[in-house]
């Protein structure tokens, strides 16, 4: 198992912060860093300015949205900042959700899983620098009966292959990661409730005629350093809530149903609901401890190691840490345990 870590969004206060965090997993040896985007940074400005400050840790999107570009632009910004970081650039995507995809790029949230599978396929096949030329449900290039004609990538990407990421939470987009992809993003990853998630990545696996092998679990967990680990988990309730709470509407939110279907159906609908009642605090405070303990690293090294221990054994062959807001002597503290606990734990790769 190796470490990554994610930067989350930019332009919350703690820019400077964030590149100093890359700066030393870069020194540290993690594998990746990850940044994200929803409607504020967009990702690719921000892995270029990384990967310029940087020189080893390979530089991932997670994610690039669907519905914020073409296949076509998605391609090129990936040959780009694989050429420009030599060749240090994982391309991860997502659909997003209905509010974004509709709200803020104009997109409607229909067929999300044909409309991913079209995507990848054209992406990989404009990375290959093939003559772009594609029929499908939802993409059709070039548009019929105009003057459009066959295009080839100008830019040759520094390796053969970019490696492609789903961010993906329910079953029937996790079987399609396994069998499209090249690793899975995924988030409030638990060893102890994912059977059922990896059982569909494996089922998208075969489907497409291979293992788990070679194939890249990417979960990205909050860390908390600290004696007394119930306390450690305080910091990452907001960060919970807001997923389980409010990234969706009450009738849609797939962070709520993961919860759900692992097993705090009461506990997701009391969060949902406080959440959108604006009682942000009364829906932190419902979030159990145990759901937090699951999906995060918390406490001293040796708790760390132990978890460590877990999530290699429950498939995952990448571990994204995020030391959340806290300040940059912490993070970097947080970041240098992290390597410490996975020497350790003796599942490092």
């Amino acid at each position: 198992m190796k470490l990554g870590l994610n930067l989350g969004y930019w332009g919350a206060g703690n820019d400077a912060a964030n590149l100093e965090l890359a700066k030393e997993a870069d020194r540290l040896g993690f594998s990746v860093v990850w940044a994200a985007e929803a409607y504020g940074s967009d990702a690719p400005t921000v892995l270029a300015w990384v990967a310029a400050q940087t020189e080893r840790i390979d530089v991932g999107s997670a994610i690039f949205q669907i519905p914020a570009r073409t296949p076509a632009m998605a391609a090129m910004t990936g040959a780009t900042l694989d050429t420009l970081s030599g060749g240090r650039f994982r391309m991860g995507l997502g659909v997003s959700g209905p509010q974004v995809s509709e709200g803020w790029h104009g997109v409607r949230f229909d067929k999300p899983l044909a409309r991913t599978r079209e995507y990848v396929a054209i992406v990989k096949k404009a990375l290959s620098r093939e003559k772009l030329r594609y029929e499908g449900e939802h993409y059709t290039l070039p548009l019929p009966d105009g003057p459009g004609k066959a295009l080839q990538l100008t830019v040759h990407p520094v390796r053969d292959q970019i490696p492609i990421y789903l961010a993906a939470v329910g079953p029937k987009n996790l079987e399609l990661t396994g069998e499209i992809a090249d690793g899975w993003l995924a988030i409030f990853f638990s060893p102890e409730y994912s059977a059922e998630s990896l059982a569909s990545v494996k089922a998208g696996r075969e489907k497409a005629g291979k293992t788990m092998d070679g194939f890249d679990v990417v979960p990205t967990v909050p860390l908390i350093v600290g004696e007394d680990w119930k306390a450690c988990a305080d910091p990452v309730r907001a960060y919970t809530a807001l997923y389980v709470g409010g990234m969706g509407s009450r009738k849609q939110n797939f962070y709520n149903n993961l919860m759900v279907r692992m097993g705090f159906p009461a506990q997701a609908e009391e969060i949902q609901e406080k959440y959108l009642a604006r009682d942000y605090a009364g829906a932190m405070a419902a979030i159990p401890l145990e759901f937090l303990d699951a999906t995060s690293l918390l406490g001293p090294k040796e708790r760390i190691a132990d978890r460590m221990k877990a999530l290699a054994a429950a498939g995952v062959t990448t571990l994204s840490v995020s030391p959340m807001l806290q300040d940059l002597e912490q993070g970097i503290a947080g970041l240098r345990t992290a390597a410490e606990a996975l020497d350790l734990a003796g599942v490092g790769s």
